[in-house]
């Protein structure tokens, strides 16, 4: 089986204990399902996408953001102005989703659905999983937490890796990619001040929960 190297893409290229620890993990046998776990801004995309890359078409990635409630939900919820934080997610259909993903038959394609950050909006049926997905790669914020549907999720992981980023340099990534999408400078810093930073707080507190943690330094991750 051809797992690849260490170059994923021209613009990413994947530490070589991530490819060395997903290369142990398949070696294992059977389906397989990772998790990465980071607060918002520390690269957890682009290290799941990397990973899968370099791993060839045995991996697939499904990321948890594809389970971000809907505007309109939100809007009816009064939570519109924290979006992003554990209770603006479908966690129990998360759940539901691992859950089938670790008991996929051999004849079954699984479509899981796509956070998109263009529309703001999760989009149903986006990603296909195949029976030869030997790896699922998910990640997300909240893999870890210890509360709620949200407890629910470890124990579907086979192995968890919690993420260390500098905050200097996830808050400038934060910073970046929400005025890219819309937001004044202003109402960026107060989104991170409001949102990101109390959520990154819960996300640190759920680390003790991972089987590893990586200290990321690269500027491509």
């Amino acid at each position: 089986m051809n797992y690849g190297t260490n170059r994923a893409s021209d613009a990413i290229v994947v530490p070589a204990a991530c490819l060395e620890r997903a290369r142990n993990l398949i070696a294992q046998g059977g389906r397989k399902i990772l998790g990465i776990v980071a607060p918002p801004g520390a690269g957890k995309s682009t290290l799941a996408r990397g990973l899968a890359d370099a791993m060839g078409d045995i991996a697939q990635v499904v990321p948890m953001d594809g389970f971000h409630l809907s505007n309109a939900a939100l809007h009816s919820l009064d939570r519109q102005g924290r979006k992003g934080a554990p209770d603006t997610f479908d966690a129990e259909g998360y759940v539901n989703l691992l859950h089938r993903l670790r008991n996929q038959r051999a004849d079954e394609t699984i479509y899981a659905p796509e956070y998109l950050r263009n529309l703001e909006e999760g989009v149903a049926g986006s990603i296909s999983v195949r029976p030869n997905n030997a790896l699922i790669i998910t990640e997300g914020n909240y893999l870890l937490l210890d509360h709620g549907p949200w407890s629910k999720v470890r124990d579907m992981l086979d192995e968890a890796w919690f993420m260390d980023v500098d905050d200097d340099v996830r808050e400038a990534r934060l910073l970046a990619r929400h005025m890219q999408f819309g937001k004044s400078r202003d109402q960026a810093l107060a989104w991170i001040a409001t949102t990101d930073t109390p959520n990154a707080m819960k996300i640190y507190k759920s680390c003790t929960h991972a089987d590893w943690r990586i200290s990321m330094v690269s500027p491509d991750i």
